[in-house]
């Protein structure tokens, strides 16, 4: 992988192309974390001696770091119907995994999330933002990636919060019928409660089969 330069002696354009292109090339995780961490100690730098083209050139590179790792990510959530043995999901790199790659990386979870959330803004509106004379940071960026999240194993993660309740409600179903006799409590329904309380037994007994089918 490249280095970024000397602060002292950089040629910021030609520089920024140089790492532009090699970002682009970047087939492992753990490089394109390299180069973000490298830029944003640089950009670090440049805040201490006031030199705004040098952090703007850092912000960029940072970003376009952040942006490919989230791009190697999404291989592994693109399979088709989550087969986890697709080509998609064994193309990145050398990992088997989104997990593997990730602690093969060294990321933890919020960077692996925040790339991909980054990797979620779309093309036209990353490049725009990034090449602008105030280009974004990678939290705000990664802001907007979130409403198409998904999860590092290709899951929606508000579907793991009703997942939870689920569980509760489940749990309580499952402790009301162990101490509670069906036949005597069927006989405690008032005739105009019968109809009503069939046709909820019915949709929870269609959706008890769904679940129990797609536990698996």
């Amino acid at each position: 992988m490249q280095n970024l330069p000397d602060v002292s002696a950089a040629r910021l354009p030609e520089t920024y192309e140089r790492a532009k292109t090699a970002l682009s090339e970047c087939s492992k995780v753990d490089e394109c974390q390299e180069w973000a961490d490298k830029a944003e100690a640089l950009a670090s730098y440049a805040k201490q001696s006031k030199d705004e083209s040098l952090r703007k050139m850092a912000d960029r590179i940072q970003a376009r770091a952040v942006r490919r790792a989230g791009e190697l990510y999404r291989q592994f959530s693109q399979g088709k119907g989550g087969d986890r043995k697709s080509d998609e999901y064994q193309s990145a790199g050398d990992h088997t995994s989104i997990e593997s790659a990730r602690k093969m990386a060294g990321q933890s979870r919020h960077q692996a999330y925040q790339a991909i959330r980054v990797a979620n803004v779309p093309e036209d509106d990353f490049e725009k933002q990034t090449e602008s004379d105030t280009p974004p940071t990678v939290t705000k960026l990664a802001e907007q990636g979130k409403k198409t999240l998904v999860d590092l194993d290709g899951i929606d993660p508000s579907l793991y919060a009703k997942a939870t309740k689920v569980k509760g409600a489940v749990k309580r179903m499952a402790e009301m019928c162990e101490s509670n006799d069906p036949r005597k409590i069927a006989k405690g329904f008032k005739p105009h409660e019968i109809e009503g309380i069939k046709k909820n037994v019915s949709a929870i007994d269609a959706w008890l089969d769904l679940f129990v089918t797609n536990l698996e």
